[in-house]
């Protein structure tokens, strides 16, 4: 049964010291979050409230707006209001995931300015009900049956464990105000769908059926904390170790059953049953990307570089403006301007007839198609190949500068191999060395 006692032993398995921390409650309007309130009110908790006025359904949506800001003026909770307008790009179709992006990306915000440590949504056991039924049609694997986590990054959800039923009961009980959503009664979406012809009947087979969820929800929870446990330890001793990388060993995982591979796999975003098969039986040198990851294929691991630490690196140097030509010799150190390679001999020195070069000359990283003269060899080469014959590996290639012109001609690929063609002869007058 739903009661403030009941809600307190609720949250305090989900929070520790409940009673020091501070909370934003997202707020609909609706009997759950407004119950989920007036429980956090009645425990004198350090919280603040947030709604959306997504302005679907006109004159209700502002009542609801109404109802939430008015509980807040009573009570003197401080109350922020997002108001979707045309700026918010409202799309034809998927109109429930622009609503949880706008409504997430708020309540990040107002949490990180108001310094509040958990946000708290009213989700409860009928929820959990429904998303089970859409997961197992989407054969979503044990993370998707498990369903809604009471607690995962700093979101709680302390009314889960209670039906419906109960928050009607409780909100009735204590003469709590509150807006029903009469979009909820129509099933133009699954979850709606779910709720209002499905569900019902479900409940209908048994007087026991939620408690008895209940209990099949949380046994599927633990399960999944054992299998997580498990997989985490396979893939430890699948990792090769790098300080920069993620990389695990493609042969060692490839041993391991479909179960495993889609499991430790899933966590990088790589979570298609088809695209797994084809990264086994991709060759080396091949990538795969997925929302944070690139993969990238050697011969013996799988590289996950991280999308975010891929793009803080820098694409381009600018080198040199342009050639003093009152000069004979102007000389260009890059020993603090490039990191060294380990495993390569990163010494050098070039030098270039400075009439032959079109300046300002900038380093780059590789780009498709690149080609050059190397010194040493009687035609010209593709770079991707000339790094294959250099043996160098996939994680090293993305670390090497090449030196080009304001024409981007290749000058040379640093430290291995100067271009031919802009060479200093004896018989040059003007020369550019770098080292």
């Amino acid at each position: 049964m739903l009661e403030k006692k009941s809600f307190k032993n609720q949250l305090e398995t989900l929070v520790r010291n409940p009673d020091t921390q501070s909370y934003l409650l997202a707020i609909s309007g609706g009997v759950d979050s407004m119950v989920l309130a007036f429980l956090f009110k009645g425990l004198r908790l350090n919280f603040q409230i947030a709604h959306i006025n997504y302005k679907l359904r006109g004159e209700d949506s502002d009542l609801d707006q109404k109802t939430v800001q008015s509980f807040c003026e009573k009570n003197h909770i401080r109350f922020h209001l997002y108001e979707v307008s045309e700026k918010d790009n409202k799309p034809e179709n998927s109109i429930q995931l622009w609503a949880r992006e706008i409504r997430y990306c708020f309540f990040r915000k107002v949490q990180e300015q108001e310094n509040l440590e958990f946000l708290v949504t009213a989700h409860h056991l009928n929820d959990q009900l429904e998303t089970f039924i859409i997961n197992l049609s989407k054969a979503s694997g044990i993370s998707g049956l498990s369903g809604i986590p009471t607690h995962k990054n700093n979101t709680i959800r302390p009314l889960l464990n209670f039906s419906k039923k109960e928050i009607y009961e409780y909100a009735e009980k204590n003469k709590i105000d509150f807006r029903e959503d009469l979009s909820n009664k129509k099933s133009d979406y699954l979850r709606n769908k779910i709720r209002n012809e499905i569900v019902p009947k479900l409940l209908e087979t048994n007087e026991h059926f939620l408690e008895n969820f209940k209990k099949s929800s949380s046994y599927l929870n633990q399960t999944r904390n054992f299998v997580e446990k498990q997989i985490g330890e396979i893939e430890n001793k699948l990792t090769v170790f790098n300080p920069e990388h993620k990389i695990l060993s493609k042969e060692k995982l490839g041993q391991e059953s479909a179960f495993v591979q889609f499991e430790i796999l899933k966590k990088y975003g790589f979570d298609k049953q088809e695209e797994i098969s084809k990264i086994f039986a991709a060759q080396s040198g091949s990538s795969f990307f997925s929302k944070d990851y690139q993969l990238m294929i050697s011969r013996d691991d799988l590289i996950f570089i991280s999308k975010s630490q891929k793009q803080e690196a820098e694409d381009e140097i600018f080198l040199i403006e342009n050639f003093d030509f009152s000069e004979t010799q102007m000389y260009i150190s890059l020993e603090n301007t490039i990191e060294n390679i380990d495993g390569i001999n990163n010494s050098f020195e070039w030098n270039f007839d400075a009439s032959k070069l079109q300046f300002p000359l900038r380093l780059r990283k590789q780009q498709d198609g690149d080609e050059f003269y190397p010194t040493g060899f009687s035609g010209k080469k593709k770079v991707s190949k000339f790094f294959r014959d250099e043996k160098l590996s996939i994680l090293a290639r993305p670390k090497i500068w090449i030196l080009t012109d304001r024409e981007n001609s290749i000058l040379g690929i640093i430290p291995f191999r100067q271009d031919r063609r802009f060479m200093a002869t004896k018989h040059t007058e003007k020369v550019l060395t770098i080292t």
